[in-house]
């Protein structure tokens, strides 16, 4: 899931994160900001869920995925979009 808290006198909207997984120990946000070296490792919540917190540039977008349990990439359902990567599979995209 995606939540976006946009500020009036801000240039960025705040962005929270939320994925709730089976079977995992670690969760990482890569992509966002055109970072596909140094992800973004998530919280994991007594429910099991995983969240964080990202502030975006207003006026942007940013393809990103997923990486569960250091091995495998997943997608957001709740993307605003998806786009084909260099790589053959679809990455998700949020559009701020």
């Amino acid at each position: 899931m995606v939540q976006k808290t946009y500020f009036k006198t801000k240039d960025y909207c705040k962005v929270k994160f939320t994925v709730n997984a089976e079977n995992a120990e670690t969760i990482e946000i890569l992509g966002l900001n055109s970072d596909w070296e140094n992800s973004i490792v998530m919280s994991k919540k007594k429910d099991g869920s995983f969240t964080c917190d990202v502030s975006l540039p207003k006026g942007t977008q940013h393809q990103f995925k997923y990486k569960v349990n250091a091995t495998e990439w997943a997608n957001e359902p709740e993307a605003d979009s998806q786009q084909p990567n260099e790589f053959g599979g679809i990455n998700s995209v949020i559009v701020i």
